[in-house]
């Protein structure tokens, strides 16, 4: 084995932790009979030959001998090395992309792994009758993907699926049809056509939905009319009938006649020949009669539901009731799978969601902690969609106190999910829990966000928070402490807090105290005129170096005092500051002085131009706020809306305050296509944050608001 391994001059190569001498030894440990260095191995080979999908020389050079390994029947666990040998030979360059010029000799490996591996890829026809089940699991996939003559690819996937006995192994045959109908257009057609016979009645329902979610994949038009009722039977199906293991071969006797019949069924209803044309031993033949059918917590169950899911894609309403019945579930694993889908779905696509909501806040009051949580965290990422659950989740805060706020082994406590969400409601029956919350010895870094949530029905926790804002020692974990507390007093307006808030101002330590002045001079500024008893750290404030500092001073003794000439000069110092998010803080505290600071409205245009999205909306904003005009600004966030998806929240809180979307103007056009999308304007593939779906309902309320409102000052030009 491994004939010339030690002729490569391995440590001549890298790999994506230094040098590759320590290649062979993965190979050799891939070989081994031990399953912990096999493991072992394998997870190098991904981790340093193969890092994140990258294809260096030692890569290259290990192909002839991951093949090597792949067609030894004495090896162990080949279906593994059948996906890597698919993973390095299966990336794809397409004709347009850009390559950097840092990136040539990247895309010189990958084109060569490419040709390598498809060079081999005819040992995969054998492997798909190999007697190791983990072998046959993949070599469907690894000839979908890497085989030059795709037609035979399929041709061999038809035959294979009624002699096939493994369940898992059927299901990637008939992914891997769905992967060539993706990759070859001119074979869409045929592989839909098997994919809809597989679809229909008379199959196992594992098969069937496995069937319709490659269909909804490659062929979504050829779903049939009533998918949510097809697919909830095939569901019901596999949640009631229990699972039977194939015999490990034909009894002595041979097979009962039945059996043979029920097998000729199959292969004619999936589009075969008669079994007299075709030349498969009779011998490796399995009756549907002696198939497993899956158990209601069959592991592939949610993967085919997902894959369903993404083809589906804005079928909004086909997935919302597919996501119920999944959450109507007796299965208690398939409800923790819908949950997954459901933050996913509302998460990427706008609809009506109301009783979907409803079914996740019903899972609340389960007794399975996992099932409880899953929904909690659904539920948190809603903000104001949560209300259908707002009871649930009010019932499920006050039943279980322990569930209140999460203490983690790094890092400050945080509120419970269920919390959180009846919070984002603001629904005062989230006030006991962050009443609570304030008594700890830590309280958790996000109890301030969550009660400014609940506004002014929460001013009965401003005693506490001054107890705790007096109470805390200011020390190097001062900014930690103090963060929730000041953030808290500002939500709430609560200026009978000024004397601690003060404390916080005055005595802010060496070790981040900024961002003590920070909390503090915001709080200050939330209070208004009655915090005159701050003015003189204010006015001490404006002189101290830092334009961060300076900034938040000015901002607050505007706030307070309304001194224009005071406050002015050091925002226009703050235009200079070299940090764009400075130079931003300091463009809307002048946008908040109207008028009175016209005189800086050259330097806001000359901001129109800047390279950062965000910046250029700011100027924009404040032009108008300081000028009374609109032309200039309007045009400048309609550029940046389309320029940049991620500012489209503020650039429609400006035409909503500009008043600058009248009947048949740009802007009226733009926000009516943005209402009449389905897609949140913010769903990214592969990432979300916590605050996506929230962000983009209010993108949504603000374009109906700037379609709807007037301003006084109305868009001059």
């Amino acid at each position: 084995m491994f004939a010339g391994i030690d002729e490569v001059d391995w440590t001549s190569m890298e790999h994506a932790y230094g040098p590759a001498g320590d290649v062979p030894a993965m190979l050799w440990g891939l070989a081994s009979a031990d399953p912990a260095r096999r493991e072992t191995a394998l997870d190098g080979m991904y981790g340093a030959v193969h890092h994140q999908g990258d294809v260096y020389a030692c890569t290259l050079a290990s192909i002839p001998f991951l093949f090597e390994l792949v067609v030894d029947p004495g090896i162990q666990d080949r279906g593994s090395i059948v996906e890597l040998l698919t993973s390095i030979g299966g990336i794809d360059l397409d004709e347009d992309d850009e390559i950097d010029e840092d990136e040539i000799e990247g895309a010189a490996n990958y084109a060569m792994a490419a040709t390598a591996v498809t060079a081999g890829a005819g040992v995969f026809f054998e492997l798909m009758s190999d007697e190791d089940p983990g072998v046959r699991l993949h070599a469907p996939l690894a000839l979908a993907a890497l085989h030059d003559h795709p037609d035979r690819v399929l041709t061999l996937l038809r035959e294979r699926l009624p002699i096939e006995p493994d369940e898992e192994v059927r299901l990637a045959l008939v992914e891997a049809a769905g992967r060539i109908a993706l990759r070859h257009r001119s074979l869409a057609g045929p592989a839909a056509a098997w994919l809809t016979r597989l679809a229909g009645g008379g199959f196992p329902p594992g098969l069937r939905l496995a069937a319709l979610a490659q269909l909804a994949r490659c062929a979504p038009d050829a779903l049939p009319g009533d998918v949510v009722r097809v697919v909830t039977g095939v569901l019901r199906q596999l949640r009631a009938a229990p699972a039977r293991r194939p015999a490990a071969g034909p009894a002595a006797g041979g097979r009962p006649a039945v059996a043979e019949a029920a097998v000729e069924t199959y292969a004619e209803a999936a589009g075969e020949p008669p079994a007299e044309e075709r030349a498969v031993p009779a011998a490796r033949l399995r009756a549907l009669s002696d198939e497993p059918v899956a158990q209601p917590a069959a592991p592939w169950t949610a993967d085919l539901l997902r894959t369903l899911h993404a083809g589906l894609d804005d079928r909004v309403a086909e997935r919302t009731a597919l996501l119920a019945d999944q959450l109507r579930s007796p299965d208690r694993q398939q409800r923790i799978d819908a949950l997954r889908m459901c933050g996913g779905l509302i998460r990427s696509w706008r609809g009506e969601y109301g009783e979907l909501v409803r079914l996740v806040g019903e899972q609340l009051a389960t007794p399975d902690p996992r099932l409880a949580e899953a929904a909690s965290h659904v539920l948190e990422e809603l903000f104001g969609l949560a209300v259908p659950a707002a009871d649930a989740l009010a019932a499920r805060v006050a039943a279980d106190p322990g569930s209140w706020v999460r203490d983690w082994p790094s890092g400050p406590p945080a509120l419970g999910s269920a919390v959180k969400a009846l919070a984002r409601l603001g629904d005062v029956r989230a006030l006991p829990a962050l009443a609570a919350a304030l008594e700890r010895p830590e309280v958790p870094h996000d109890v301030g966000v969550a009660i400014g949530c609940l506004g002014a029905a929460a001013d009965p926790l401003t005693g506490a928070l001054r107890r705790r804002l007096a109470a805390l020692p200011l020390d190097g974990r001062t900014h930690d402490r103090a963060g929730p507390l000041l953030t808290a007093v500002a939500a709430l307006r609560a200026d009978e807090a000024l004397p601690e808030v003060l404390r916080m101002l005055r005595g802010a330590p060496e070790h981040r105290g900024e961002w003590v002045r920070t909390a503090a001079l915001r709080a200050i500024g939330s209070f208004g005129p009655v915090a005159r008893e701050a003015v003189p750290e204010l006015r001490a404030l404006l002189r101290s170096p830092g334009a961060a500092s300076a900034t938040e001073a000015a901002k607050a003794l505007w706030a307070v005092e309304g001194d224009a000439g005071a406050v002015l000069p050091v925002l226009v110092e703050g235009l200079r500051a070299e940090r764009v998010h400075e130079v931003g803080a300091a463009v809307r505290a002048l946008g908040g002085l109207g008028e009175r600071a016209f005189v800086v409205a050259p330097r806001l245009r000359a901001l129109l131009g800047h390279e950062e999205a965000w910046l250029r909306v700011d100027a924009a904003i404040a032009l108008w706020e300081v000028s009374g005009r609109a032309g200039e600004s309007v045009t400048a966030l309609l550029a940046a809306w389309e320029q940049n998806r991620h500012v489209r929240v503020r650039v429609a809180e400006g035409l909503a305050r500009m008043g600058a979307a009248g009947a048949g103007s740009d802007a009226a056009k733009v926000l009516r296509a943005e209402l009449a999308s389905v897609r949140r304007h913010n769903a990214m593939d592969g990432g979300c944050g916590s605050h996506d779906t929230y962000e983009d309902e209010k993108l949504l309320t603000l374009c109906r608001q700037a379609l709807s409102s007037t301003t006084g000052k109305g868009p001059a030009t």
